[in-house]
């Protein structure tokens, strides 16, 4: 999803958000320090394969997966993170890695973690790893719609 189809479905539903820009980094933490922003307010999107379909898992950036407590909370019989080959043709438009935590807008579950949904403002890969969308959490909420649940520890 590029940046422009992002914008214009944010638009469209009327979200104030911000663009940050910022030198290319690949991991989250390397993204979060790039950009300036703490570890806790930057969404990293983790995909995962459950029951054999794909999802997303959105947690803070300086927080890692317990695939155990994921799995629980899905009610999934086999729960694993899944490899690049299985997504990244799903995400055409996006640079590997960078794609934004809006499943719903591919027929994908959307899990995020209740260590999330206390900041105020989250920002995330806006499809490509130099560029970041800022938004209220609340917005993101109202437009995916994602199943809350504690899944995150800190590292």
């Amino acid at each position: 999803m590029p940046i422009k189809k992002l914008k214009k479905f944010l638009d469209k539903n009327k979200v104030k958000y911000t663009t940050l820009k910022h030198s290319a980094a690949y991991t989250a933490q390397e993204v979060a320090s790039t950009a300036h922003i703490k570890g806790k307010e930057l969404a990293k999107t983790v995909m995962i394969k459950m029951d054999g379909r794909l999802a997303m898992a959105v947690l803070p950036a300086s927080y890692r997966i317990d695939l155990n407590e994921l799995q629980k909370a899905a009610g999934a019989k086999k729960l694993n993170i899944a490899n690049e080959k299985d997504f990244k043709d799903l995400f055409p438009e996006c640079e590997t890695g960078a794609m934004p935590p809006f499943g719903n807008l591919y027929e994908m579950d959307v899990f995020v973690a209740s260590s999330l949904v206390e900041d105020e403002h989250i920002a995330f890969n806006a499809g490509t790893h130099t560029e970041l969308i800022q938004l209220s959490y609340a917005d993101f909420e109202r437009l995916v719609k994602p199943k809350v649940a504690t899944f995150s520890f800190k590292e």
